[in-house]
């Protein structure tokens, strides 16, 4: 579904990212891990088109979408759901999910879509009248996925849904995140908790400084003494 070819995004004269390849195949999940700075958001940025590249290919069930700008990308189904949530808080539950549809027009096709939603994640029909800026982190992340699966999406593109939230919230979040698989969706997920990440991806990519230093299946890149070592204590 995805297919990235050594990609390099620049800020200003500063490299962000290198020569990254990696590939998505349709209905898995596939996560990007590494440190704070590797170069991860970076990737997603530019897989969605917020980020223009300065060189490399990004290929969308087989289409080159490295030029087309980040509205049309939404149109064929890449959605990102941001690093730290960017819910609109002082908007209620519910008018955060119809901000998610924004570019439909299939006004009942969004209906049944926001019952189906409703069905998926509860809490929000219980807080569809609170504004979002009140809900709990948790919550908050649930809204997110929400608002992002509103836009249709075929390739859910998920930046830290771990970040900032307690246990319990995690536990929540990635229990919604499977459900959403069971839907046919496919995920590239960036995600620091390499625990997590190990736990539910179908591929693992290593980040480093920029670069891709490692891929395989999970119980391939665990079996490194330097990967348990960076991210595991030992």
């Amino acid at each position: 579904m995805l297919d990235i070819e050594k990609l390099n995004v620049h800020y200003g004269v500063i490299p962000a990212i290198e020569d990254v390849s990696l590939k998505v195949d349709q209905g898995k999940i596939v996560a990007l891990v590494g440190a704070n700075g590797a170069g991860k958001s970076t990737t997603l940025k530019a897989t969605v088109g917020v980020l223009r590249a300065k060189r490399g290919k990004i290929s969308y069930n087989g289409m080159d979408v490295t030029r087309l700008p980040a509205n049309r990308r939404v149109r064929m189904g890449i959605v990102l759901i941001p690093e730290g949530r960017q819910i609109f808080g002082s908007l209620t539950t519910r008018e955060n999910l119809i901000v998610g549809a924004y570019h439909r027009r299939d006004h009942e096709e969004v209906r049944r879509d926001r019952d189906w939603i409703h069905g998926l994640f509860p809490v929000l029909e219980e807080r569809k009248s609170q504004l979002a800026g009140t809900l709990s982190g948790g919550e908050q992340q649930m809204l997110a996925l929400a608002r992002g699966l509103m836009s249709r999406p075929k390739l859910l593109l998920l930046d830290e849904p771990s970040l900032g939230l307690a246990p319990l919230g995690v536990k929540s979040v990635y229990e919604a995140i499977q459900r959403i698989m069971k839907a046919g969706l496919t995920i590239l997920l960036v995600e620091q908790n390499v625990n997590i990440a190990m736990r539910v991806a179908d591929y693992v990519y290593v980040m480093e400084t920029g670069r891709i230093t490692m891929e395989g299946r999970p119980e391939e890149v665990m079996r490194s003494e330097d990967i348990r070592k960076a991210y595991l204590g030992g």
